[in-house]
């Protein structure tokens, strides 16, 4: 299938790493150009040379930035427009706060983590949305806390499933000119996060083998198979698909 994304640009939040970095691998691969942000300018480097390379091309530019900054929306777009004199859709991936119970997180951590996780996703999502023209196409990489708790992620489970009715909302409200938005849900992605989750346990492997005994397909998901499914969910050939949270797990979720 030709995904048509030739030429095509856009934004990439948190693309130095993880399924970030995977949604650009993929998105660089079938021809698009990129806009990456993050908050490590080495790995922003990196990043872009390896982009680069693979592509053969100018296919990649960074920005350091934090998606709590109120003027990350406005450097992203005025970076796709120096960069490549256009945008065609961004892919907001939203990244992991803290874990713990409801019982044991503070106001403090709460407070932050809506900055960062929620507000910041929102900003950049009203912003960045309303700048696309016809045909464009927003992504938010959330998670399958929208429809499932997960446990010891509190946090998660209190604002994902928020963010999600935020982007079904702006689905109704960009439709008319054209725009597109939808939802990815990861589950287990073997990623440094989840690594990372997994190692908090205490026993690492032990984690992994539980996790991967509730997944259908018995195993963790490869970061391509999410940058695989994410570049076809931004691209002009899912133009009817809009307003949907699509799990990409391996079949963990059992909710419709």
């Amino acid at each position: 299938m030709d995904l048509q994304l030739t030429d095509r640009v856009y934004i990439v939040t948190g693309g130095a790493r993880g399924l970030g970095r995977a949604s650009a691998d993929a998105l660089v691969a079938e021809g698009a150009r990129v806009v990456i942000s993050g908050r490590s300018q080495g790995s922003l480097d990196e990043a872009v040379a390896r982009l680069n390379a693979s592509a053969g091309r100018d296919a990649a530019v960074a920005v350091v930035a934090d998606n709590t900054d109120v003027r990350t929306p406005a450097r992203l777009l005025a970076a796709a427009q120096d960069a490549w004199g256009r945008l065609e859709g961004a892919l907001i991936s939203v990244g992991g706060p803290p874990k713990g119970p409801v019982t044991a997180i503070t106001d403090e951590q709460w407070s932050e983590a809506f900055g960062s996780v929620f507000l910041g996703a929102v900003r950049l999502s009203r912003e960045i949305g309303t700048a696309l023209p016809e045909g464009g196409s927003l992504g938010l990489v959330l998670s399958s806390s929208v429809r499932a708790p997960l446990p010891q992620m509190a946090i998660s489970n209190g604002l994902r499933p928020g963010l999600a009715m935020v982007a079904k909302t702006l689905a109704d409200e960009l439709g008319p000119r054209g725009v597109r938005v939808n939802g990815l849900l990861p589950g287990r992605i073997a990623t440094e996060r989840v690594a990372e989750l997994d190692a908090s346990t205490g026993d690492a492997a032990a984690a992994r083998r539980a996790a991967e005994a509730t997944i259908p397909l018995g195993r963790y998901g490869e970061p391509r198979e999410f940058g695989a499914v994410a570049a076809f969910v931004l691209s002009p050939a899912a133009s009817f698909l809009t307003g949907v949270m699509l799990p990409v797990d391996g079949g963990l979720l059992r909710v419709l």
